[in-house]
This record gives structure tokens, C-alpha cells and sequence, in this order.
């Protein structure tokens, strides 16, 4: 099957640029002919405020650029993953002028959310979920704190939603949750073209041993992950388990200052693949304790690769991922008290872990490996090719 892959990087690296490399390395394991299409919001820095804007409504250099990829690859599928703000949804109309078919991942709620989050002010916010367009987010700043540019995001929506671009100009879309399915269709998405498919890891890491004697946190330092109810959780248990973060973003600043503090925090900064999967492997949890929706954070997969339980929040897909009486444990989100207690619960009865830990790499080897993510692609596809109902892997 020939396959063009597309996506629009990100100005800070995270989880979907991970997941494209993944399915790109993937299908060419499988044999099939695939390319990348891609451009990088870091040329944003060039562009004026009115040019952003227009090109996120409707890229002419985008739409022209796809057309000539596809004419020389001839792909028959092409696979969105992020398409905001510079390819725009002009690439889906650029797949239909040549034939191909269109299959885009979900991998958060900008479909439906100004900042794709539903989150504001530090609360899960779904005000604008079942609304024509966002129009909150221009009055409360959503997007980047900007009127201006929550407008942007804003416009792009209620334009495309009144062409019917969301309806008509994509085969199949990729959940990654049922929970975030749920979400979509509730926000005016096709019911019958959204499918589920979760993350996966490959290479697989293989299982952990524990160990390490301590907790483990991995991923970006910012509002929506948490990070003030985890250090202030930490603060509660006053130093008695350690706790090693991973990553960096514009939290950095309070998580150094916690590491002054309690020498049970230790920061480590952005550190390589390799690295992250060895530390969480010797790690007697995660910790996950995002207050936003999230649609499926990548480390839930990793660790249960690496036979590691989590603790995580209900926000989101977590409560649906994470198996409190196999896998882990759940919390309320935003609730540093009720984090403790489930850290406090499992620290000192860490002799449940080794149970969790097989319980967790079972978990990874039924639902997340790659050989099945490659038959959920494989179905998708087929689905978006023929209208059929998802095929098995040929």
C-alpha cells in the first residue's frame, strides 16, 4: 500500500511527534511504500500575525505542495496526525483533488476546543464542546491567553464546520480512547467514521525490574499536567518518598524551586528515550496527575511496557486506562491530598506492586503492542479505502 503520512510539527517536541515516527517506522517494517509530509510551526517566526491567521483557515502554498506530493507518490491514503496551523484543512480537499483517501488521528480536542485541552483556568471546561464554534475562547483568552489569536482558532473552526470540511472531507478519524471518542461525537463528529485506536511502543523496551525506590513523573511541566498538585502532594509527604521528574516547560521554574526544597525531588531535565524507559522500568510507579482531558498520554503505555503501575488521575481517558484493582490507582484530579494518599498507600505496602508489575506488562502486551496497532492501522485504512467495516492486517 503506498501511504503518505503527514503532519505539522510542533515548536516544542511531545507525544505526536513520537507516535508519527512510530507509525512511519511501522509500516515500512510491514513492508508497505510510505512517505512523510511535514512542515514546521517553527517557520511561524517569520510570518506575520495576519498571515498565520489566513493560513490557518486556508494554506494555498499547503494545498499545492500536498498535490504535487501525492501526484509523485500516487499514495493512496493519506494519514493526518496534526494539521494546525500551517497545513490547515486545505490538505484534506489537496487528498480529494487527487484521489486519495483521507484518515486523520485525533490526538486531542482541537476539533472542538479552542486550546484543545477543554481546560480553562485550571478547570476542566466544556462550555464550547457541543457549540457551533468556540466562541467562548475569544472572550476568555483561551487559546495562548490572546484574543487574537484564540480568533484565529476560533474562525478556523466555524469556517470549515459551515463547509461541512469535518463531514465531508475525512474518510475515517482516529480516536485514541473510547472516552475521547465520546467526546468528538458529542462535539458534532461523524459517529460512524470515528474508530479507536490506542498508542502503542515500539520497540518493545521489555519488562522492568522495580526497585529503584522511587516514584517517577514523566512529561511536560506545565499547568495541564499536573505538576502543581504533584509537588504540592510531595510537600504533604514530606519527604518521605523520592521522586524523580523527567521533562521541561514553563514549570520549570516551580519544580526547581521544590527541588531546593525537599531533597526528595529530584529534577532531571529532558533526558533521551532510552534513559526515560530505563528510569521508569526501575521505578516502583508513575505518577500521571494531568487535570485536563487527556486523550491518551503515551506514558501510561510506556510504563505498563515496562511493568511499571500507575497512578494516575481520573481526568480523561486515565480512569478508562488505568485498572485500579490490576494496574494501578486513580485519584481525583487537582487533589494533592488524595494523590498522597495513594502514594502513601502504595509505599508502604510496596510487596502489592510486584502483582501490579506483571498485572501492567500483561496489560501492555494485550492492549498496546505493535503487531495489534499495526491491525487497527491496517482496518482503518481499509475503512477509509473501501467504507467496509475495518479489515484484519493482510
Amino acid at each position: 500500500m503506498r501511504i503518505l503520512i503527514a503532519h505539522n510539527y510542533y515548536q516544542q517536541a511531545g507525544g505526536e511527534d513520537q507516535c508519527v515516527a512510530q507509525e512511519l517506522a511501522l509500516l515500512r517494517e510491514h513492508g508497505h511504500d510510505v512517505q512523510l509530509f511535514s512542515l514546521h510551526n517553527d517557520s511561524i517566526n517569520s510570518m506575520g500575525k495576519v498571515h498565520i491567521a489566513g493560513a490557518a483557515i486556508w494554506n494555498p502554498v499547503a494545498y499545492s505542495k500536498l498535490r504535487k506530493t501525492l501526484r509523485e507518490s500516487r499514495a493512496e491514503i493519506v494519514h493526518f496526525h496534526n494539521t494546525f496551523p500551517l497545513m490547515s484543512p486545505a490538505v484534506y480537499y489537496a487528498a480529494r483533488a487527487e484521489a486519495a483517501k483521507v484518515v486523520q488521528t485525533l490526538h486531542n480536542y482541537r476539533l472542538a476546543c479552542a486550546n484543545a485541552l477543554l481546560l480553562r483556568d485550571g478547570r476542566v471546561c466544556e462550555d464550547c464542546l457541543t457549540r457551533f464554534a468556540p466562541w467562548k475562547s475569544i472572550q476568555h483568552r483561551c487559546y495562548r491567553g490572546s484574543r487574537a489569536a484564540s480568533a484565529m482558532t476560533t474562525a478556523v473552526l466555524a469556517t470549515h464546520r459551515a463547509a461541512g470540511t469535518w463531514r465531508s472531507a475525512v474518510q475515517v478519524y482516529i480516536a485514541l480512547t473510547e472516552f475521547a471518542r465520546r467526546k468528538l461525537i458529542a462535539a458534532g463528529l461523524p459517529e460512524e467514521r470515528i474508530i479507536v485506536k490506542p498508542n502503542f511502543v515500539t520497540p518493545d523496551p521489555g519488562p522492568g525490574k522495580g526497585g529503584g525506590n522511587f516514584a517517577i513523573f514523566v512529561g511536560r511541566l506545565s499547568d495541564e499536567k499536573g505538576v502543581a498538585t504533584l509537588l504540592a502532594a510531595w510537600q504533604l509527604l514530606g519527604g518521605a518518598v523520592p521522586l524523580r521528574i523527567v521533562g521541561d516547560g514553563p514549570l520549570a521554574p516551580l519544580v526547581r524551586e521544590a527541588t531546593e526544597c525537599d531533597p526528595a525531588i529530584q529534577w532531571l531535565g529532558k533526558l533521551p528515550l532510552d534513559a526515560v524507559y530505563r528510569l521508569i522500568g526501575e521505578a516502583e510507579f508513575a505518577v500521571l496527575p494531568s487535570i485536563c482531558f487527556e486523550a491518551f498520554p503515551r506514558v501510561i503505555a510506556e510504563a505498563f511496557a515496562r511493568g511499571t503501575p500507575v497512578i494516575a488521575s481520573r481526568a480523561g481517558a486515565m480512569a478508562e486506562l488505568v485498572d485500579e484493582t490490576r494496574t494501578g490507582r486513580l485519584f481525583a484530579p487537582g487533589d494533592p491530598g488524595d494523590l498522597a494518599r495513594a502514594v502513601r498507600q502504595y509505599w508502604s505496602n510496596r510487596s502489592a506492586l510486584a502483582g501490579m508489575r506483571v498485572a501492567a506488562r500483561t496489560e501492555f502486551e494485550d492492549s498496546f503492542t505493535a503487531d495489534l496497532n499495526y491491525q487497527y492501522l491496517m482496518g482503518a485504512y481499509a475503512r477509509a479505502l473501501t467504507g467496509s467495516p475495518a479489515a484484519e492486517a493482510a
